[in-house]
């Protein structure tokens, strides 16, 4: 059985130095000739981008804000997984393994960690309460990156299954959203024997045969915001063009996170999801 280790976040000063200085030398081209988004990320959205990460973003604040639960790191096939463990102080609580998405980590969970291990400090009662294990993608934030092809959404739910037995959890509870989603629905498909259940907010389904046929006003709608989604918001999947052009600039600086309050284009105010998506 692997050890499991205290994990503490230290980022090094020079680190946080060399992501301002990358970030100010930044070269930006020409702006696009539209004003929407059909040639990719406008040049105006990207300054504001680089401006935040430059000028606003705090390191420190993340730092500090994981550092107040208890991290840890153990090995999975031969990978390094980092993840979050916040026990309830309730004992009756349920165990919850939660995944994130692309491009994402733990923090994203910032908001919802405290209600769901103190839901009675938050309205709620003893049996709204979870013990969570928030683990990182193999690859993404401070998990290791794997170093033979094969961890795919498979995989990453087979490793979440061994890391949830080898904390003591015989059945637990699996969420996520985006690529968790799909590694959550596979680890209820791999592990029922210990998985009691799922809860996904990206539940992905694909009409055919029958079911196109006499379709409402709004399941059209739906067809059509998904196919809007295949040909415009998916351009780093598709490889298009005009995505191409600024995710060079987009790579060239590393952050990924988008500056708080920002937006970007949607079809009539929904938001198209794929699962298979990278972008």
């Amino acid at each position: 059985m692997s050890e499991v280790n205290p994990f503490s976040l230290a980022i090094n000063d020079d680190d946080l130095a060399d992501l301002k200085t990358r970030l100010s030398l930044t070269r930006l081209p020409e702006a696009e000739p539209v004003d929407d988004w059909t040639q990719g990320i406008p040049l105006s959205y990207v300054r504001e981008l680089v401006d935040y990460w430059e000028n606003e973003y705090d390191g420190r604040r993340i730092e500090a804000f994981l550092n107040r639960y208890p991290q840890f790191t153990t090995e999975i096939d031969g990978v390094t997984v980092h993840f979050l463990h916040v026990r309830s102080s309730i004992e009756s609580a349920r165990p919850l393994v939660i995944t994130h998405g692309w491009p994402g980590s733990v923090i994203e969970f910032s908001k919802v960690i405290e209600k769901l291990t103190d839901p009675l400090a938050h309205g709620g009662n003893e049996q709204d309460a979870f013990h969570l294990v928030l683990p990182t993608i193999p690859g993404y934030g401070f998990s290791g990156k794997p170093t033979e092809t094969g961890w795919g959404v498979e995989r990453v739910a087979r490793a979440w299954s061994t890391l949830m037995l080898r904390l003591g959890y015989e059945r637990y509870l699996a969420q996520g959203g985006d690529w968790g989603a799909a590694i959550t629905a596979s680890i209820g498909v791999q592990d029922p024997e210990h998985c009691m259940g799922l809860h996904t907010n990206m539940p992905i389904v694909a009409p055919s045969g029958d079911l196109l046929e006499n379709l409402t006003e709004q399941e059209l709608d739906a067809l059509k915001a998904q196919q809007f989604y295949q040909d415009w918001d998916s351009g780093i999947r598709n490889n298009r063009a005009p995505v191409r052009r600024h995710s060079a600039i987009h790579s060239s600086t590393r952050p990924r996170a988008r500056r708080p309050g920002s937006s970007r284009s949607s079809t009539n105010g929904r938001t198209v999801t794929d699962i298979r998506k990278t972008s």
